[in-house]
């Protein structure tokens, strides 16, 4: 999977904001706090689900479980939206 290149981010004040470039892939803004910029920001490069949970494990201290939920929910979120290809 990986972020659809029409989606732009910025980094600003701890937060991340996207947009996109063709309003038919997606119309609007989506703001993202860190731990989801950093899920985003891997999107950038082909990845798997596996792996982003991987990297976060690496990154963050935390139980793998609650990692692996929170990667799920943003990952299908962005799906929902249609910002990823699966």
């Amino acid at each position: 999977m990986k972020l659809k290149k029409e989606m732009l981010t910025h980094n600003m004040d701890g937060s991340q904001v996207m947009v996109s470039t063709d309003k038919d892939v997606f119309s609007g803004i989506i703001t993202s706090n860190a731990t989801a910029a950093y899920i985003i920001d891997l999107l950038r490069e082909e990845t798997t689900p596996d792996e982003i949970k991987k990297a976060m494990a690496e990154k963050y201290d935390a139980p793998y479980e609650v990692i692996s939920e929170d990667v799920d929910m943003v990952l299908d979120k962005l799906i929902s939206v249609g910002v990823v290809e699966p």
